[in-house]
Formats: structure tokens, C-alpha cells, sequence
């Protein structure tokens, strides 16, 4: 979660398809599934990759299932602070 002292700008949930990793060698899929999802909030937030920061229960949640086998999709809460950062929240 954000903390108060951190200003909010925009707050969005989405449901992100993570199916692209399917069309990749199979020992690359998780790391494909972060970097997409990396570009994925970064062209939906309006930002710069290097400020979309991904939480480590959304990593974990990915990487569940192995290198192998990430999730289809994942159901993200995504925060973009006034300073342009973007934070990535698992939404349970």
C-alpha cells in the first residue's frame, strides 16, 4: 500500500493477459511475464519503465508456478504517485 506521506495521482485496477508468455521458450516465461507486465502498466500509466516499481507479492504470485508456468493473467492494483513512479499492487 501507499503510505500517506506519498501523494496519489491516479489509482486503477487491471486485469493484465499474460498469454504472450506462451509464445516463448518455456524456460523464459516468468521473466518474460515481469517484463511485460512492466510495459504493460508503464504504456497504460502513462510513464517510463524504469518508474514502474513491481511489489514482491506480484513477483511472487508470477513465479507460484515455476519459471515454467506463470499465471494467464493477473489482476494488478496499480498507483501512480505525483512524482510519475508507478507501484504495482497484487489485488487478492
Amino acid at each position: 500500500m501507499a503510505s500517506e506521506s506519498e501523494e496519489i495521482e491516479l489509482e486503477r485496477v487491471y486485469t493484465v493477459p499474460l498469454r504472450i508468455t506462451r509464445f516463448v521458450p518455456r524456460t523464459k516465461r516468468a521473466p518474460r511475464a515481469i517484463r511485460f507486465l512492466r510495459d504493460f502498466m508503464a504504456r497504460h500509466m502513462k510513464t517510463d519503465v524504469e518508474k514502474v516499481k513491481i511489489m514482491p507479492e506480484v513477483n511472487e504470485y508470477i513465479w507460484s508456478r515455476g519459471i515454467e508456468k506463470p499465471p494467464r493473467k493477473i489482476r494488478v492494483r496499480a498507483v501512480k504517485l505525483k512524482d510519475g513512479t508507478v507501484k504495482v499492487y497484487l489485488v487478492p
